[in-house]
C-alpha cells in the first residue's frame, strides 16, 4: 500500500516560509496542510499559492489532528516554545536556525528533547548543497589525506537593515552559525575557538554594538584548522566557497554563477557572469533535499538531518566566538 504524503503543519509565512512551502509543494510525499502566523494575511497568501488551511493562532495547528511534521520558520524568539510544544504532541518537527540566542534556555529543553524520542531536526540546510556534501564525502573517504585545514568564505551581498541587526543576536549567531555547523560537518572534534571582529562599513552594526568583518578560527582535537571569513557585504554576490586541504591535495568548491556562458573579446578573455544574489538562489536545491532527509526521519528511514544536538554545538560555538570576539581571548569549548 502506497503511503499518502505526510501532511505539513509550517509556523511562519515569511521569506523562508514561502521558501519551505514551495519545497512542501514541490516534494510528492509531502502536502501543505496548514499555514500558521500571527499576520494572518501571509498566512493566507501563503496557503492561496501552496494549499492548507491558514490561521493567525499556530495552536491550532497542533490541536488539528491534521499533521503529521511541523515546520517552524517563524521569528527565532518563538522556536523553544513551538519545539516544545511540537515534542509534546509528539508531531516531529524541522526547525530553522538558531535554536534560540540564549543557550540557557536551549539547555533547558534539551532533556524534554532527548528523552521524548521525537524526531527534531535543525535547519542547516547548507549540508544538503551538492558541492559542499560532496566535498565532505570526498574527504570522508580519504581522497584527499587526513584533512589538515578547512576553509568557509561566507559573505552576503549586502548588510541587513539595523532594526534586523538589533535582534539577530550578532553576526556570530546570526550568520556564521551556518559555518559553524558546516565546520562541524567536516570536523567533528573541535575544541578551541578564536575570533575578531571589526565594524567597518556597515552603521547598523556600529549602532548595535556587532561586527560587519569576522574572522573565526577553531581547532579540532585531531589538529585540523578551521578558517572561518565572514563579511556582510560582497561587490560581486553572494560569496559562498569551501576549501578542504589535505597531504594529498584540495577540494575546493566554487560559487555558483548565474549562468555558465562566459565572453572573450579582444579586450578580456573568459568574462563571466555574477554569483547569485543571495541565498534564496544559491541555496533552491539544498533546500528541498534538506526537507527530503527530514521526511526520511520521520518516516523511520535513515536520515542524515541535523539533529538538536547539532543546533546547540553551533550555538555554543558562535557564543565562544562572540566571546573570544570581545574579550580578544582564545576560548576552549566542550561540545559534548
Amino acid at each position: 500500500m502506497t503511503e499518502r504524503p505526510l501532511r505539513f503543519g509550517l509556523i511562519g509565512s515569511g521569506r523562508i516560509g514561502q521558501v519551505h512551502a514551495a519545497s512542501i509543494a514541490a516534494e510528492p510525499d509531502a502536502e501543505l496542510a496548514w499555514v500558521a502566523d500571527p499576520f494572518v494575511d501571509g498566512a493566507r497568501a501563503v496557503a492561496a499559492i501552496y494549499g492548507g488551511t491558514a490561521t493567525d493562532n499556530a495552536d491550532e495547528v497542533f490541536a488539528s489532528g491534521q499533521v503529521d511534521a511541523i515546520l517552524i520558520a517563524s521569528p527565532t524568539p518563538t522556536h523553544v516554545d513551538l519545539i516544545a510544544q511540537a515534542v509534546d504532541a509528539r508531531i516531529p518537527v524541522l526547525c530553522e536556525k538558531p535554536i534560540d540566542l540564549d543557550i540557557s534556555r536551549v539547555d533547558a529543553l534539551r532533556p524534554r528533547v532527548l528523552e521524548s524520542g521525537v524526531p527534531v531536526a535543525l535547519g542547516f540546510n547548507r549540508r544538503f548543497d551538492p558541492g559542499f556534501s560532496s566535498a565532505r564525502a570526498r574527504v570522508a573517504a580519504g581522497e584527499i589525506g587526513a584533512l589538515e585545514q578547512l576553509t568557509i568564505i561566507s559573505r552576503d551581498p549586502s548588510a541587513p537593515p539595523a532594526s534586523y541587526v538589533a535582534v539577530s543576536g550578532g553576526i556570530f549567531r546570526d550568520m556564521t552559525i551556518h559555518d559553524f555547523d558546516m565546520a562541524r560537518f567536516f570536523v567533528d572534534d573541535i575544541i578551541e575557538v578564536t575570533a575578531t571582529g571589526t565594524s567597518t562599513f556597515d552603521a547598523g552594526a556600529r549602532e548595535h554594538g556587532d561586527f560587519d568583518t569576522a574572522v573565526t578560527t577553531l581547532r579540532g582535537a585531531s589538529g585540523t584548522i578551521v578558517t572561518i571569513i565572514n563579511s556582510r557585504h560582497s561587490a560581486v554576490g553572494y560569496d559562498q566557497r569551501i576549501e578542504a586541504f589535505g597531504a594529498h591535495g584540495t577540494l575546493s568548491v566554487s560559487n555558483m554563477p548565474t549562468s555558465l556562458v562566459s565572453l572573450s573579446t579582444a579586450t578580456s578573455v573568459e568574462g563571466k557572469p555574477p554569483y547569485e544574489p543571495f541565498f534564496l538562489e544559491r541555496y533552491s536545491v539544498a533546500y528541498r533535499a534538506e526537507l527530503r532527509e527530514f521526511i526520511n526521519l520521520v518516516r523511520g528511514r535513515q536520515s542524515t538531518s541535523p539533529t538538536f544536538e547539532d543546533g546547540r554545538a553551533a550555538l555554543l560555538l558562535a557564543d565562544a566566538a562572540q566571546r573570544s570576539a570581545t574579550e580578544r581571548i582564545v576560548v576552549t569549548v566542550d561540545l559534548g
